[in-house]
């Protein structure tokens, strides 16, 4: 297997300098905002796409509604000098250094928001250097993402538990020959749950082709085109362990009677032994897990609630990331999902300990409104955001949010 901890160059000797996508003027006077993206998105993809990325669990996705409200109460004060107007927000995460402490978060199926998602994401993330992690059951294989984002790819990993691990153990293997950086295992997901507004779609977790979906699909023309473009959505990474003659259909009954359950810490410890290179585990929501996971070794954690698209019982992920921050105590970086809309965000989770911020609903919505070109527009966005938080509140650099006062009444306490 090959070893990805050999110390890497960075990418550009710091500081890193950032330039914005050629349209991002142009664009920004019609998208400010994420959240102008997500209006457009839902105008211009089928519903039952639109449903599939934007909703979550439970009634009236409180889940995720509860972490943007989170977000939205976390006050910055604000200690001004002389600095630059926007200050460089660059990072070095395991090694490498990225243009800021963003990342696209793992998600499943993207390319039915849009298709030809997955490729769209790694191209964006590769351009602006941040990192991109590839889902297990996105719609694109290890190896293509690997040749389309070398310098950001980081791979997410469900559990895979039939035949002692065999299709787990074989995709981190993949992941390792193709040159993943980051293994990324998720532990949130241990059973399945319904989101109410894609079933109500015709949707139902699959992609059956049936006279709803067709009349969806004719009122939304260049969702239409890129279909005929890029293929219906499938499960790539996992269509080698079916059947060779399996259909579409065949693969997601596959990959649903495969895939599923917890990781135990014993597996997850087995995972950590046998991958060579950083090593990360998603899904943390309490400080005792925390300490766990940097006990089997795991390099980092992403405090995530999975944006509250399983269950909107849990708390918001960033009321939880301060206990993780002070248990983990520097021992090993501390990432967040689960909310992120703005730069704004980035630098709140930032002034509360976290080493970067992944986001992953605002690049669907970018995916929606403008198909190949959001994902750029939303890290153009994100990163300027983040940029002017840093300037309005005084900050020279993302270390120096920590030291700025912070109300954040919303915080557990453990």
């Amino acid at each position: 297997m090959q070893d990805t901890t050999a110390p890497i160059a960075p990418l550009q000797k710091p500081p890193f300098t950032y330039s914005a996508g050629p349209r991002f003027a142009e664009l920004q006077r019609r998208y400010p905002t994420v959240d102008y993206l997500r209006r457009r998105a839902r105008r211009r993809v089928p519903r039952f796409a639109f449903e599939y990325g934007d909703g979550g669990s439970g009634k009236d996705d409180a889940g995720i509604r509860r972490n943007w409200a989170a977000f939205d109460a976390i006050e910055l004060v604000p200690r001004y000098g002389v600095m630059p107007a926007l200050p460089p927000c660059d990072i070095e995460l395991f090694g490498r250094r990225y243009a800021a402490p963003i990342g696209i978060a793992p998600m499943g199926g993207p390319a039915i928001v849009w298709p030809g998602a997955d490729l769209h994401l790694a191209r964006a993330a590769q351009r602006a250097r941040i990192p991109y992690v590839l889902g297990t059951v996105g719609g694109a294989t290890i190896e293509r993402i690997a040749e389309i984002a070398p310098d950001v790819f980081w791979f997410q990993l469900y559990r895979l538990a039939k035949n002692d691990h065999a299709i787990g153990v074989d995709l981190v293997r993949r992941a390792a020959a193709a040159g993943c950086h980051t293994l990324v295992l998720t532990i949130d997901v241990p059973v399945r749950t319904t989101r109410p507004r894609e079933a109500v779609t015709g949707l139902a977790g699959s992609f059956r082709f049936d006279h709803n979906i067709a009349m969806q699909i004719a009122r939304s023309p260049a969702w239409a085109i890129a279909l005929w473009k890029y293929g219906i959505p499938g499960f790539d990474n996992l269509r080698p362990y079916a059947d060779k003659s399996a259909s579409l259909q065949e693969v997601i009954a596959f990959t649903r009677r495969e895939m599923g359950g917890a990781f135990t810490w014993e597996e997850i410890a087995k995972y950590r032994d046998r991958w060579k290179g950083r090593f990360v585990l998603k899904g943390v929501m309490h400080p005792q897990d925390a300490e766990r996971s940097v006990s089997l070794g795991a390099d980092g954690i992403i405090v995530s609630n999975h944006g509250g698209r399983q269950i909107e019982a849990l708390p918001a992920a960033i009321d939880v990331l301060p206990a993780v921050v002070r248990q983990v105590g520097g021992r090993a970086t501390v990432m967040m999902d689960s909310g992120v809309r703005s730069g704004s965000d980035v630098a709140r989770a930032c002034a509360l300990g976290a080493a970067g911020a992944f986001a992953g609903k605002a690049f669907l919505w970018g995916l929606g409104a403008l198909g190949e070109e959001g994902p750029g527009h939303v890290i153009d966005l994100l990163i300027q955001e983040t940029q002017a938080a840093l300037g309005q509140v005084g900050a020279h650099g993302l270390d120096e949010l920590r030291s700025l006062s912070i109300r954040h009444d919303r915080a557990l306490r453990f």
